[in-house]
């Protein structure tokens, strides 16, 4: 049995926050959304990297969500404060 090439010309983003600062979290990827990359941008460069890969938008609630102590991101971290 063959199995199926992934569809690279498929890209997703999720966003996560647009912050007070100007920047935009989001998760960008490739084929398969539940795959993806934690990305930063200015909002200008934000929209125009969506824009010229003709993203699908992902919803947040879309993404699953665990209690697994692997299901951890950096946004995550970046909302607490460690010793």
């Amino acid at each position: 049995m063959k199995e199926k090439a992934p569809d690279l010309s498929k890209k997703y983003v999720r966003l996560v926050e647009r912050r007070a600062d100007g920047m935009v979290e989001f998760e960008f990827s490739l084929a398969d959304p539940d795959l993806y990359v934690e990305m930063l941008l200015p909002a200008d460069a934000y929209e125009d990297f969506c824009r010229e890969n003709k993203v699908i938008f992902v919803r947040a609630e879309a993404h699953g969500t665990t209690d697994s102590d692997w299901d951890w991101k950096l946004h995550d971290a970046t909302q607490q404060r460690f010793r």
